[in-house]
Order: C-alpha cells, then structure tokens, then sequence
C-alpha cells in the first residue's frame, strides 16, 4: 500500500469517527444541559464524559485536516482549512468545513477559557456548536462518495436521527423552563409589594 493511499483511508477514516464522535458530543451535551444522568456515571461523569468526547472529536477532526492537506491526490492547502471557500477543489463543499473547522476551534478556545470570561458569552459561543454537525455532515457528502451508499450511508442516517432527537429534546426543554423564568420577575415583585404593605401573611398563604 502506498502512502497516498495510506492518507486517502486515514482521511476518510478520520472524517467518519470525527462525524460519529461530533453526535456523541451533542448528545451528552444535551444531557448535561438537562442533568440528565448515565446508567452507571454520576451527574459529574456525564460532564467529564462529555468534554473528552468533544476533544477526541477535535483531535480527529484535526488529523482529518491534515491527512487531507498532506494528501497529494487533492489540492487543498493549509490556507484552505482556515480561509473559507478559497480552495481549488470543490471550493463550496471544502468551504463548509473550514467554516465548521473554525467554529470548533472557537468553540474549543472559549471553553478553556470558560473561568475568564462572562458566561452569557461562553454559552451564546457555544450554542454555535450545534451548526458544527450538519455543516459537516453537507462537507462530507460534497467532498466525496463515502457518504453516498452502504454502511457509511446508514450510519450517517443514525447519526442525524441522533442530533435530530437530541435538539428536539434541548429546544422542548428551554421552552418549558422559560415560562417559571418568566414569572419569576412578576411573583418576586407581588412578594416585595405585599411585604412593604405589612401583609406578610399573604405572602405566606401565596407560597
């Protein structure tokens, strides 16, 4: 086997784990933003759990890019993994994945900086990581025919009914949450309002 050959599977490897692990990632992540638990795992492993497969997920995603820059077979540079829609081959499909490249590495940077910076930014940042998957999902169909048929197809297909429950699941449970937020302000303010008139015997029998 010769080394192209080497680096066009490990490659292709590379981008199907990469894409399997990136589910996994979404998944356990929606689980810790409704502390769900794992059989097994405590509330704190899921969140550990979660942040090793999301840097697993970065480190393949990383050998990806660079089996495929180091690949002669395509020309894609190094430019063309951090500059969007600039690379020779198949600018648009190879475009997408630079911009989900770029969207994990602030994704990454942010959370290792959670501690200093505001968490209303950290949480907006990483609520972009939900657009790393389709984004690449559509690179990898694009850039080439793994995704097209057979096993890789259906696994594929597994994976998007994954992301596709795991967002439902997120999206049904900030709706349910913000109704009890947004009756806080107005309960906390009848409380003040009754306590400054002397009734706190109403406040009492409210509670």
């Amino acid at each position: 086997m010769s080394g192209g050959s080497v680096l066009w599977y490990l490659n292709r490897a590379t981008g199907l784990v990469s894409l399997v692990l990136m589910t996994l990632t979404i998944v356990l992540g929606v689980l810790v933003q409704r502390q769900r638990r794992l059989p097994g795992l405590p509330r704190f492993g899921v969140v550990g759990l979660h942040r090793n497969v999301a840097l697993l997920s970065a480190v393949l995603l990383l050998a990806h890019v660079a089996t495929a820059v180091a690949d002669g077979y395509v020309s894609i540079g190094l430019w063309d993994t951090l500059l969007p829609f600039v690379s020779g081959y198949r600018p648009f499909w190879v475009g997408l994945g630079t911009v989900a490249i770029d969207l994990l590495l602030v994704v990454v940077v942010t959370s290792l900086l959670r501690a200093r910076i505001p968490a209303r930014l950290w949480r907006a940042v990483h609520w972009t990581s939900y657009g790393l998957w389709p984004l690449a999902l559509a690179h990898g169909i694009g850039t080439g025919t793994d995704l097209g048929s057979g096993w890789p197809l259906a696994l594929a297909g597994a994976c998007a009914v994954a992301v596709a429950v795991a967002v439902t699941a997120a999206v049904a449970g900030r709706l349910r949450t913000r109704p009890a937020l947004d009756r806080a302000p107005a309960a906390l303010a009848a409380t003040t309002t009754a306590l400054s008139a002397g009734r706190p015997a109403a406040v009492l029998r409210n509670r």
